[in-house]
């Protein structure tokens, strides 16, 4: 009778080491059922760039529904980040996405080290050292100022076809956040697309001082138009351009790209064409980069840069939507369509290229020749393009 229960014991016990085994096998394969995620937004989903962010969340619950409990918090200062963040860490978040610019975040990475940290990249990490924990990743965005600039051009040039303006010191205005390097490339790409189309226009810059100002942003919009502006971009967060361009529209001179959300409902007489960040390609390869127990990295497509991901539209990360037909020039979608396969193929080495000086606004002394072409997000997800070029660049107050 011994002898059973000393067989009985040891047999329960192999088994119960096989369990054991097979569970830590299957965690460290693909084992999760069940992941707690948190988003933390700068804004609310009232501004463009925080609604396009939060795309994702939307794309989260379609793919995996009830595997995935969802945590959001809003209208977050960068200065204001550790409680947010120290609070989704105590509700049991496996993984903290954020479109924030807070360094906050790196810093606190380290104290919570089970859980991984994501951050849209706010600064060139190429060659930082940063925890094991924390991520950055960002849509190589001047593509997409690129592509909408070329649909900008087609319709200067059916302007100046028409005898609606004259080819004469035509120029663009952009509305602008600050003058950091990501600003500085996306608004340089967006002329450098229009003059492939119209080479004498130029660009008058207007910087708000925020992300986030309507008032700011659409008095700077106005400006630009009083200035002889006929197309507005913007890279800030909310629609006052695109209402200033609408406001203007019985001139018929002056036309609205946009930014990360279609703006053809507030401005339907002159939204031309909008390029967005898609954010959903990393959240969502990332997401299940833990479900199978896998290293961010190793799951995510794009181009790596150790903990830094960036890709373009050969990945999916940069989209062009609303294209407006009853605004838009003849054949802009064929001459959008042909450039977008030109950066699906290779590298985008024919953006900042051309017979251009460029003067870093930070130093002076340093100047660049574009006659040798400049590899935007060649090694940093984070733009790095700084330069202002000479003589067809103004900057506004």
């Amino acid at each position: 009778m011994k002898k059973i229960y000393i067989a009985t014991v040891i047999t329960c016990s192999v088994i119960l080491a096989a369990l054991i085994i097979c569970f830590r096998f299957l965690n460290l394969t693909g084992g999760r059922d069940h992941l707690k995620i948190g988003f933390i937004y700068d804004n609310d989903e009232s501004t463009p760039y925080t609604y396009n962010f939060s795309l994702t969340k939307d794309a989260l619950e379609k793919e995996y529904g009830d595997k995935v409990e969802i945590y959001t918090c809003s209208n977050v200062l960068d200065e204001e980040m550790e409680e947010p963040l120290r609070d989704l860490a105590r509700k049991g978040c496996d993984i903290i996405f954020s479109s924030s610019y807070s360094d906050l975040i790196i810093k606190l990475a380290p104290e919570y080290p089970d859980i991984e940290f994501c951050q849209t990249s706010y600064m060139d990490m190429s060659g930082k050292t940063v925890p094991a924990n924390y991520h950055t990743f960002k849509g190589e965005a001047y593509q997409g100022r690129y592509v909408t600039g070329i649909a900008a051009g087609l319709k200067i040039k059916q302007m100046i076809a028409e005898y609606v303006i004259t080819g004469n010191d035509v120029k663009v205005g952009f509305v602008a956040a600050f003058p950091t390097s990501e600003v500085i490339s996306g608004y340089t790409a967006f002329l450098l697309g229009v003059r492939s189309i119209i080479p004498d226009a130029k660009m008058e810059v207007c910087y708000t001082g925020t992300w986030s100002s309507y008032a700011h942003e659409k008095s700077s919009a106005e400006k630009l138009i009083e200035d002889g502006c006929v197309i507005i971009s913007q890279h800030t967060d909310t629609i006052g351009p695109a209402i200033a361009c609408e406001e203007a529209s019985d001139t018929g001179t002056v036309y609205y790209v946009g930014n990360g959300q279609s703006m053809s409902e507030v401005a339907p007489g002159t939204s031309l064409v909008t390029q967005r960040i898609c954010w959903e390609p990393y959240v969502l390869g990332a997401v299940d980069a833990l479900f199978k127990n896998k290293k961010i990295e190793s799951v995510v497509q794009g181009k790596i840069h150790g903990t830094d991901v960036s890709a373009g539209f050969e990945k999916g990360w940069i989209d062009i939507i609303d294209l407006n037909q009853q605004v838009a020039a003849p054949g802009t979608q064929e001459a959008m369509d042909e450039v977008i396969e030109k950066f699906k193929k290779g590298t985008g080495d024919f953006v900042f290229k051309g017979d251009y000086t460029g003067v870093n606004p930070d130093n002076p002394s340093d100047t660049i020749n574009l006659n040798t072409p400049y590899i935007e997000n060649e090694n940093t997800s984070y733009p790095t393009f700084n330069y202002l070029l000479k003589d067809i660049i103004t900057i506004v107050e």
